[in-house]
């Protein structure tokens, strides 16, 4: 770390270099000023760490008032010490009120001066660790919102906490119900614009017609039916981010209209003929191919690379299974929250949900714990109280939808998971009868009996299959 920087502002010639000679030698680098317009001037064009200042300044009792306002206005943490010839109760009061951390009165011993400049920056240090503390905590707990450990979805955490700093605008790519806007509002909460305001719109779902003004606003008069003037989204989210989920929806006309907003940042209200400028990050989502939507002359070249400046892929349910027990606790907790009612997963519910496809993803998997837990009698969520579709061989994944990732495949993990998937799907369709099951899989009884020993498949009751041959 640096030198500590310190500026004093004191009228006295003398004063102001016996206080910076004293403080250089103790490893300060040390500013002096005489007036509280030269310190309003160096606040507001540098980074100090502490300010000491002369509570009247060229007979202006205000003087050193004004000068801690300026520091509460100035970029970071400025501890304040104040020295007076002048006391009194009312001015002290009126330091502290304004954020000084000492109060020195005239004359003072220099070893005095020394100690509480020593433990303002000591305060000025701790407040800074404590900041950047509470903020790293709570971006952790902003990523929170994304359940799950896998290393697609841990990937993409990494990604947020990358970006998340940044002003570029950034395309979230993803299945529909991969949960795309909670990966949105992560960037927001994790990025300096967390105290503002995060504002989300679906273009898909408003009319073209009414999209432009719901974006930009517009002013009294402009069409039939705009009988106010009304802000646009651009403008309630300045400051903070504009989630603009299904992009891919956009008409060519609006897409040109958002390109320049993005490259001169001033919108324009639906009949208006002023600009006005606007601070919002743009974060933009969709399950579209736009690469192939652009070859296809449906969604402008130009205004795709603007937006996918920082490309993060929400990754399907299939593409992280090992989360799929973790989400469904997370929405049975939900679930105990809103109603009372605490429930829990049989081993038999939990594989069925692992093994199955998701084609809806996470608000698929959300969709079918809910229903569940509200119907299932007792505590227990059994395979029964699963959806049909759960059942069913064609919501399974086929073998050939099935990916080789860059770190490879354990093919005989994929195989065996198959194959129970199949078989237990046949037994629970025969009321686990062997034979009928083994004439649905196109098997021996012998060939079946051997498969259901080699994965230690066992009934409900904990006994082995009903042998009926």
């Amino acid at each position: 770390m640096g030198k500590f920087r310190i500026l004093i502002v004191e009228d006295e010639p003398s004063m102001r270099e016996l206080l910076t000679i004293m403080l250089e030698k103790q490893g300060y680098d040390v500013t002096g000023v005489g007036s509280h317009e030269e310190a309003a001037e160096k606040l507001r064009n540098g980074l100090w760490d502490l300010l000491i200042t002369d509570l009247w300044l060229n007979d202006d009792r205000d003087g050193g008032t004004k000068v801690l306002r300026h520091a509460q206005n100035a970029d970071g943490f400025i501890s304040s010490i104040v020295i007076t010839a002048h006391s009194s109760v009312d001015s002290a009061v009126e330091a502290m009120r304004l954020g000084a951390f000492d109060y020195l009165v005239k004359p003072f011993k220099n070893d005095e001066l020394k100690l509480v400049v020593q433990k303002a920056l000591e305060s000025k240090k701790l407040r800074v660790e404590n900041r950047a503390l509470r903020l790293e905590l709570k971006k952790l707990g902003r990523l929170d919102d994304l359940v799950g450990n896998s290393r697609a979805i841990n990937d993409m955490k990494n990604m947020i906490r990358k970006v998340a700093c940044l002003s570029s605008t950034v395309l979230i790519l993803g299945e529909s119900g991969t949960g795309k806007e909670l990966v949105a509002k992560a960037i927001h909460n994790c990025s300096s614009r967390a105290e503002k305001p995060f504002i989300a719109i679906n273009c898909g779902g408003i009319p073209e017609n009414l999209l432009e003004s719901e974006l930009f606003g517009h002013v009294k008069g402009a069409f039939t039916g705009a009988v106010s003037h009304k802000d646009g989204l651009f403008k309630v989210a300045d400051g903070g981010s504009l989630f603009l989920d299904e992009i891919g929806e956009t008409s060519m006309a609006l897409q040109v209209k958002l390109l320049r907003v993005l490259d001169e940042m001033k919108i324009r209200p639906v009949g208006s003929a002023t600009d006005f400028s606007v601070d919002v990050r743009l974060i933009s989502a969709t399950n579209k191919d736009l690469e192939k939507m652009v070859s296809d002359g449906r969604f402008r070249e130009d205004f795709y690379y603007r937006l996918n400046v920082i490309p993060i892929y929400a990754p399907s349910l299939r593409e992280r299974r090992e989360d799929v027990q973790l989400l469904a606790r997370h929405f049975l907790n939900k679930f105990w929250e809103r109603s009372g009612r605490q429930v829990a997963l049989s081993k038999e519910t939990e594989q069925m949900l692992e093994q199955y496809r998701w084609p809806g993803n996470v608000r698929e998997l959300e969709n079918v714990i809910e229903r569940a837990a509200a119907l299932c009698d007792g505590d227990m969520i059994e395979s029964a109280d699963l959806p049909r579709k759960l059942f069913d061989l064609t919501a399974e994944e086929p073998a050939a939808a099935l990916e080789v990732s860059a770190d490879g495949i354990d093919l005989d993990e994929h195989v065996g998971a198959f194959e129970r998937s199949l078989i237990k799907q046949a037994m629970n369709r025969v009321s686990n009868s062997q034979t009928r099951a083994a004439r649905l899989l196109r098997l021996s009884p012998r060939s079946l009996r051997y498969k259901l020993e080699k994965y230690n498949m066992k009934s409900k009751d904990g006994n082995e299959p009903e042998r009926d041959d």
